[in-house]
């Protein structure tokens, strides 16, 4: 003789089980397809090539700043650089002088 169970007791036993499947596949599908998920992966490794090369364009900068400002130390200050600053930001170059500008 098989026992008959109610539906409701049978949807009562499946419950619990229903639910934590459900919150591993929303947990798995997270996983896979979220902002952070496998298939974003791709994405970030694109931006972190785009983002060293940012960084390579930036040190490079830097290091002209550092070079730039190490010749306008007021300890030892680097004649040409100083002349060269004080006739382009002052104007007092003479007419007969030719100034030519090898930096941006």
């Amino acid at each position: 003789m098989r026992s008959k169970r109610r539906p409701v007791e049978i949807i009562r036993a499946a419950a619990l089980p229903a639910l934590a499947l459900l919150v591993i596949g929303n947990f798995a599908g997270y996983a896979i397809a979220g902002p952070n998920g496998l298939l974003a992966l791709g994405d970030y490794k694109t931006q972190l090539a785009q983002r060293q090369a940012q960084l390579k364009v930036i040190e490079a900068q830097r290091a002209a700043l550092a070079r730039k400002v190490a010749l306008l130390d007021a300890k030892h200050v680097d004649p040409d650089m100083a002349d060269e600053l004080v006739r382009r930001d002052m104007g007092l170059a003479r007419p007969d002088e030719v100034i030519i500008q090898t930096t941006p």
